[in-house]
């Protein structure tokens, strides 16, 4: 399986292993990780510098689904930036682009708003001490699992193109991350495992059936997330 992550609409790659060594002077994972959101940020005011609604759009649901990795960081240091970023900001956009017509101008303030806040965010951020490290191995779980998130609603709209893509993103991926889970519970491994064979397998057909598609990929989330959650209540308990 490949190393490197690509986040959606190829916007940018992010790497998540080889941490350890990290250069001197190299921003830490977690800078680097909340960075990763940022593209798609300057995609959506880009798109809509040129009335371009559904390339906004587009550049936001790729935002959403790295943010969605990353968030986590946002929410543990400061609920007032996280807040204004995901239920002031996001919300509106969101709503805005959702429209049946959408005011691209005013949409544009929103965007260049909430790129303003993200940079504040950014910049206030670096200059903190680290979390602990448990806290990045949330994140690595995260942005792994924001591909999985992809594939169900891409199969639902008939996308299965997309899907493909999304989880073939998470696939190519999971080498590097399979050790944290493995080490939590080899049930859950042995499972995750298990199921994406199977819906690598079924996604490989002509014409995929989507039903049992959907099934399966829930199974996988289920156990993904069950990890997910132990590692975060490991990084909260921590000291």
């Amino acid at each position: 399986m490949k190393t490197t992550m690509l986040i959606a609409l190829g916007l940018l790659s992010l790497p998540v292993a080889g941490y350890a060594g990290q250069a001197k002077g190299a921003d830490r994972f977690e800078i680097t990780s909340l960075k990763s959101a940022r593209p798609p940020l300057v995609a959506a005011v880009a798109a809509l510098q040129k009335k371009d609604a559904a390339g906004a759009k587009a550049a936001m649901e790729a935002y959403d689904s790295v943010w969605n990795g990353v968030e986590v960081y946002v929410n543990v240091r400061s609920m007032d930036f996280y807040n204004d970023i995901e239920h002031n900001h996001q919300a509106k956009l969101t709503e805005g682009l959702n429209a049946a017509t959408p005011d691209t101008a005013a949409m544009l303030a929103e965007a260049q708003a909430m790129l303003m806040k993200y940079d504040e965010m950014l910049a206030t951020f670096a200059k903190a001490p680290p979390l602990n490290r448990l806290y990045d191995d949330v994140a690595r779980l995260r942005l792994e699992r924001a591909h999985l998130r992809e594939v169900t609603p891409a199969l639902k709209a008939g996308n299965i193109a997309k899907a493909k893509k999304s989880f073939a993103a998470f696939n190519d991926n999971w080498d590097n991350i399979e050790d944290l889970v493995k080490t939590r519970s080899i049930t859950a491994y042995t499972g995750i495992e298990k199921g994406m064979i199977s819906i690598e397998t079924a996604l490989a057909k002509p014409k995929p059936d989507v039903d049992p598609l959907i099934t399966q990929v829930a199974d996988v989330m289920m156990q993904y997330n069950t990890i997910v959650a132990q590692v975060t209540k490991e990084a909260k308990e921590a000291k």
